[in-house]
């Protein structure tokens, strides 16, 4: 609901804000970026090659902008991670899929910008140098050749969404430390008590002697799980720390005067 009215406000100051640009006589190039702005969940390509335009050509200085970001949140209202997305995302498909920037939408589908960005995050990851990789930090680690070629098909000529990707390629490309999967049902499950035990005092018509002992054994149950939960979390730890690149070791640096 939040989300909702926050897209809706800012559609409404985008719509007053084209209108008086439109009237003043205002650039096209900056009427375009502010329409195509309005329907970015339709056209997220046309927007991501818009705002490349404005940045390469520093387009928004003469609009009375010092700074690309500055430009995008003040009058587009994009947040600085959206618009990374959506040039790092365009970046992807001039590099491994040009023939996408062609497609009308209508008759073949755009990959959503989602699908896009997990896609390149995959492929960016398997071109790193060994010693640039960091598993640890839950970047997708280099995937086999054939599993980028699956993964290639799936966005682009299956066109699935983000979350089917992220069933199927997930387990290969972001496998989880083990514990993990019992150590996220296990905090599901402390959500709900703790949700549970926060809602009971709420309801009307419960009496003590019926909400008293039920919230006893959600404590219990909370202290059991927590206990279930502390020694996952200390070897989930330990194997972050463990896999993650130490930092190269720096050359002993000379004595003021020693020869080399």
């Amino acid at each position: 609901m939040l989300y909702d009215a926050a897209v809706a406000q800012a559609s409404e100051k985008i719509a007053a804000l084209l209108e008086r640009l439109e009237q003043s006589g205002a650039e096209p190039l900056r009427l375009d970026a502010l329409r195509i702005t309005q329907a970015f969940k339709r056209s997220w390509v046309e927007l991501a090659q818009t705002l490349v335009q404005i940045r390469d050509g520093g387009s928004y200085e003469a609009w009375g902008f010092e700074e690309f970001y500055a430009y995008c949140t003040q009058e587009l209202h994009l947040r600085r991670a959206t618009v990374d997305k959506l040039v790092m995302s365009f970046s992807t498909l001039k590099r491994l899929a040009p023939s996408v920037l062609r497609w009308d939408g209508v008759e073949k589908e755009v990959p959503s910008l989602q699908a896009v960005d997990y896609f390149g995050k995959a492929v960016n990851a398997a071109n790193k140098p060994a010693e640039q990789r960091m598993p640890a930090t839950g970047e997708a680690p280099p995937a086999p050749r054939e599993v980028l070629k699956d993964l290639r098909t799936a966005v682009f000529d299956e066109g699935q969404s983000v979350a089917e990707l992220r069933r199927r390629f997930d387990p290969i490309l972001r496998p989880k430390p083990q514990g993990a999967e019992e150590l996220d049902a296990i905090q599901k499950a402390l959500g709900a008590a703790r949700k549970l035990a926060d809602i009971l005092p709420e309801i009307e018509g419960l009496s003590d002697d019926k909400v008293v002992p039920v919230e006893k054994a959600l404590g219990h149950l909370r202290e059991a799980l927590e206990t279930l939960a502390e020694p996952l979390r200390d070897a989930i730890a330990a194997h972050k720390k463990a896999t993650r690149p130490k930092p190269a070791k720096k050359p002993p640096q000379r004595a003021a005067g020693q020869e080399a």
